[in-house]
């Protein structure tokens, strides 16, 4: 497999074609784009009018509507027409599931279409069906009919298509034949792609989008790498090539827009969002983003403009170190999670390393003003107090110092000194490839410690997130420090949340939470709300709560307890992805689901006094 970047450890971003969007370009040396949703019903034409043009004032770039059924479609073309006619030009993308027929009229009125090939001329039954060479070739030949009139439109008009897909919605055959992995996700994208190419259209965006941001970060890493030896195999073909335009056609240099589909609301979405979207960008992979939340859709756009920003301060620091002459070979597998291995070491009453689960530190300045509280802050307490552990703080550029921590024994918890100017995310995957893996490794958020009480607390979240969050989907991490946030109990609340976010440690609630859309059944934020006010007490369950089945219960493969809008007004519940309650008035949803999750053992009751969803989130407005 080739690589899926340029460096580890040092920020190069990818480079892609321009994919024209409207007036908007993707890719190349545009800026990455900001993109999101708009939530009302497409066939209200003045909602969506009004709700794309709120969207355009805040800064997005590109909006996407859905469009379930081909009149709705059709209808596109009224609310496109109403925003030129208001001097409004942001660009509109068609949202596409299951209807080849919708895709077709959406591409006469919009810049853009989505498809997903999990759902698009494709089936989703959950069958076990193993599929012969030749079954397979001729379902692939029934999708290129289904799919070749599509691309030959958008080729015509000249319009942009985005190949989105999404962890939940495999479909069958690929299921069958590759899993429910990131190679599947990949390969189903990859077959859409040939049809187009094979046609000459070359406007295409892809995506990798899923609730898990490992599966996610590997999807599009897989991805990348795909295309990479895909261009080699299609250049070497074409050697010498018949004319220039032959050869520009010959590569695979697409773009890609990156995206955690489900990710909720609150906090735990942003950080969330920041861990999936922030470590690919990070590593040069991405050319436009939508930050998915279960919130008003304009709240989605500081979030995205934050996170798009952070790729121009990771590579002046990058620039400006001499970690880019670094050629250590990485400690990870970057397709597949695996948890670096060490020793188990132990610091007082904590034991962390080898299969203990990832600490929590404090400084003992912050830990002096929570003393008298520690007692009783529950979940939140910190673990061991940093300048009591005895931890080796390096540069990972000191040969000498490496060598002599490899040489020394007993094993330790090693760190990145404080104060050089680094990328963190690099210094630390330098460091593990370096460091013997039987020595720990404490990450921090940053090299330097917050002194500003008054900061804004989102960039802080969005870089502690991204920086943590991504070397632990690496499998870097045995311990974490969160110091670039002032207030030591917002610091370790969002310690906490990060690991809970990569899927590291859980400790509450897990909650997988769909963006409103035009497609949704029930309002996604007042559900979501009720369903947490009920069960935010249920330690380690994770419930899905989703508006419509198009991505419901693939994305619920890994969830306890599923919340699906089925009809108007009616819900379905599922215990992983089998539906196994149908059509539930929506009033007595939420009682019947604590009934379900009673049957099936994990239902306690919740602690007199308990705290309500919220009272441990930060409040987040624009």
């Amino acid at each position: 497999m080739s690589t899926y970047c340029d460096s580890p450890f040092n920020y190069q971003r990818r480079l892609s074609r321009e994919v024209m969007v409207g007036k908007v370009g993707v890719g190349g040396a545009n800026p990455i784009r900001v993109q999101s949703m708009i939530t009302c019903d497409t066939m209200d034409t003045e909602a969506s009018i009004a709700q794309t043009i709120e969207l355009a004032q805040v800064g997005c770039e590109i909006v996407r509507i859905t469009a379930p059924t081909v009149k709705d479609a059709a209808n596109l073309q009224h609310i496109v027409r109403g925003l030129r006619a208001r001097g409004c030009e942001v660009p509109i993308v068609a949202d596409i599931h299951f209807k080849p027929e919708a895709a077709l009229e959406a591409a006469k009125w919009v810049e853009k279409v989505r498809i997903n090939p999990g759902n698009y001329a494709d089936s989703k039954k959950f069958k076990i069906v193993e599929y012969t060479d030749e079954q397979y070739a001729a379902e692939l030949e029934r999708i290129r009919a289904r799919f070749t009139p599509l691309v030959r439109l958008s080729r015509e008009r000249g319009i942009a298509m985005r190949i989105g897909t999404n962890h939940g919605s495999l479909s069958d055959r690929i299921m069958n034949r590759y899993g429910d992995t990131p190679l599947g996700m990949v390969e189903s994208a990859l077959e859409f792609a040939r049809i187009a190419r094979e046609l000459d259209y070359h406007a295409l965006i892809f995506s990798m989008k899923s609730s898990n941001p490992k599966v996610m970060i590997a999807a599009y890493r897989l991805l990348v790498a795909r295309l990479r030896e895909e261009e080699v195999a299609q250049a070497s073909s074409l050697h010498p090539p018949a004319d220039s335009r032959l050869e520009a056609c010959a590569t695979w240099n697409y773009p890609i827009h990156l995206g955690v589909t489900e990710a909720g609301e609150g906090e735990d979405a942003r950080i969330k969002s920041a861990i999936g979207i922030g470590s690919l960008l990070s590593d040069g992979i991405g050319d436009t983003i939508r930050v998915s939340l279960t919130e008003d859709s304009i709240h989605e756009i500081p979030v995205a403009r934050a996170l798009a920003e952070t790729t121009g301060r990771i590579a002046a620091v990058a620039n400006k170190s001499a970690i880019s002459n670094q050629q250590s070979a990485i400690s990870f597998d970057p397709f597949s999670y695996q948890r670096r291995a060490t020793e188990t070491i132990a610091l007082d009453d904590v034991r962390l390393g080898g299969e203990e689960t990832v600490r929590v530190a404090i400084r003992r300045a912050a830990y002096d003003q929570i003393a008298h509280k520690v007692d009783r802050m529950g979940d939140y307490k910190p673990e061991f107090i940093f300048e009591a552990a005895g931890i080796a703080e390096v540069d990972p550029r000191d040969e000498e110092a490496i060598a002599f921590l490899n040489q020394s024994l007993p094993s330790r918890l090693v760190t990145i000194a404080d104060g050089l100017d680094l990328p963190v995310v690099a210094a630390y995957r330098l460091l593990a490839a370096k460091l013997e893996p039987r020595h720990p490794i404490l990450l921090k958020d940053s090299l330097t410690s917050a002194t500003d009480p008054q900061a804004e607390f989102l960039p802080t979240l969005l870089r502690a997130a991204t920086n943590i969050g991504s070397l632990l989907c690496d499998g870097i991490g045995d311990a974490i420090l969160v110091q670039g946030e002032y207030g030591p109990g917002q610091a370790l609340r969002l310690s906490y949340n990060i690991l809970q976010a990569a899927g590291t440690r859980i400790f509450k609630t897990d909650y997988v939470a769909c963006p409103s859309c035009g497609r949704t059944l029930f309002n996604l934020q007042t559900t979501t709300a009720r369903i947490k006010a009920a069960t935010v007490h249920l330690k380690g369950v994770k419930i899905a709560i989703m508006g419509c089945i198009v991505n419901g219960p693939g994305e619920m493969a890994d969830a306890d307890f599923g919340y699906v809008g089925g009809a108007p007004g009616k819900v379905n519940l599922y215990v992983g992805k089998t539906a196994v309650k149908f059509n539930i008035p929506e009033a007595e949803a939420v009682d019947r689901l604590q009934d379900l999750i009673r049957e099936h053992g994990k239902w306690v009751e919740p602690p007199l006094n308990a705290p309500s969803p919220r009272a441990s989130e930060a409040s987040f407005s624009v």
